[in-house]
């Protein structure tokens, strides 16, 4: 519930402000308004997720969603289209990490030494169902028309905002969190130690390789990902000079990659059982580049499906094990913050992104922008690097589950 409204704004998302006037460049602008605004409020919003607690942070995330996009709704300019995505943002900053926080620590309550890496590429699987079957419903609703007065890449949006609501409730029900009190003293309390919690896991980071890394690799992820994830669509429409007739495609195409994102996630443990966490982390990011570098050797819509299918294959194996990798690194007092900072780090990555692979498919080619995302994917490979190193110790030291959480690397 958490993840289908997310995946019914994939295949209109970008389709929709061009739609109704915004240039390319404009779009890229709008958008990374959404980024800019993670950046700023990610470590404050995973500080208090950590001391006030992981449920009312991500309730109050899904409220704020709705507002986003009631406002992607009704947007007919640049400056509303801004400020809807930095709406979004602000959803994205709160809902960064409570989710995958709450589980690590109640697996970990359970078993300290549970393979985290299996669990957690079992949740891709459930996240790319959720996220393909939102696709395809938002493709199927916009090949039907508009509904009244909603014309077709807008319906997809009412219908998230419905599931939304669906998953605001599910999360005040199901979300158990034993020992936290949500009295008005305690949650002043659990406020005012935001800022320790904050300077703590900056403390954990500085002294960390590993996890120096893996943020770094945010980085070149969050640039690269905007090849194949906000470009895929503009090339399509470009192809079949038909915007409507590209979100009705992309719906199921999204749906498609989604599902091959869960295919790929159920499938990693089994190699990463293999031949390591890193290698596979390091392996599937690697394909990742090369998937996305195939997108642009093909003018026709078919090819260029399948290549886009195959990167989301190789996002679902790849990001289980870097997660993975981030989880050993830390403890539960730090753990949203730190998931918060490298998620902080890749969305003004994706916003930069967004900057400057818009201007270059406005200035050169849409082609040419995906290759340079492309080599920005691949710059991330020799960063797996210091995590690879500690595995191969921990592995000739007879400790197949790596570093114990926490350990400094």
């Amino acid at each position: 519930m958490r993840w289908l409204p997310s995946g019914m704004l994939l295949p209109v998302l970008t389709l929709l402000p061009l739609d109704r006037g915004l240039t390319l460049s404009e779009l890229g602008m709008a958008a990374a308004a959404q980024g800019f605004v993670v950046f700023l409020l990610e470590l404050p919003t995973g500080g208090l997720s950590d001391s006030l607690g992981r449920r009312p942070v991500m309730v109050a995330a899904g409220l704020i969603s709705l507002v986003g996009l009631a406002l992607i709704l009704t947007a007919d300019s640049f400056a509303v289209f801004a400020l809807a995505f930095a709406v979004q943002g602000i959803y994205r900053a709160l809902d960064s990490g409570p989710l995958e926080a709450w589980y690590v620590d109640a697996v970990q309550a359970r078993d300290p030494d549970a393979d985290l890496s299996e669990g957690l590429s079992r949740g891709g699987t459930v996240a790319g169902v959720a996220i393909g079957g939102g696709a395809l419903l938002a493709g199927a609703l916009v090949a039907l028309g508009p509904i009244g007065s909603i014309e077709p890449l807008a319906v997809p949006v009412v219908v998230a905002a419905v599931f939304r609501v669906v998953s605001v409730l599910a999360t005040m029900k199901l979300l158990v969190e034993p020992g936290r009190s949500m009295s008005w003293s305690a949650s002043i309390t659990a406020a005012g130690e935001v800022p320790g919690v904050i300077s703590g896991s900056l403390r954990l980071l500085r002294r960390s390789r590993i996890l120096q890394a893996l943020v770094c690799i945010e980085l070149c992820w969050g640039i690269g990902a905007i090849a194949y994830e906000s470009l895929t669509p503009i090339r399509i429409a470009e192809v079949l000079d038909d915007a409507d007739r590209a979100g009705a495609i992309m719906g199921p195409a999204a749906a498609a990659a989604w599902l091959a994102s869960a295919g790929g996630a159920a499938l990693t443990p089994m190699l990463s059982r293999r031949i390591g966490v890193a290698r596979t982390a390091a392996a599937t990011r690697l394909a990742q580049a090369v998937f996305i570098a195939t997108m642009t050797l093909f003018a026709g819509p078919i090819g260029l499906v399948v290549a886009f299918l195959a990167c989301y294959l190789a996002d679902g194996a790849s990001s289980p094990m870097h997660m993975t990798l981030l989880h050993k690194e830390v403890t539960g007092e730090h753990r949203t913050t730190i998931l918060s900072l490298s998620s902080m780090v890749f969305q003004p990555a994706s916003a930069l992104g967004l900057l400057l692979l818009t201007n270059v498919a406005e200035a050169a080619s849409v082609t040419s922008a995906m290759l340079v995302g492309a080599v920005a994917v691949a710059l991330a490979v020799p960063l797996y690097l210091p995590a690879f190193r500690a595995e191969r110790r921990s592995e000739l030291a007879g400790d197949v589950e790596g570093p114990p959480a926490g350990s400094i690397s």
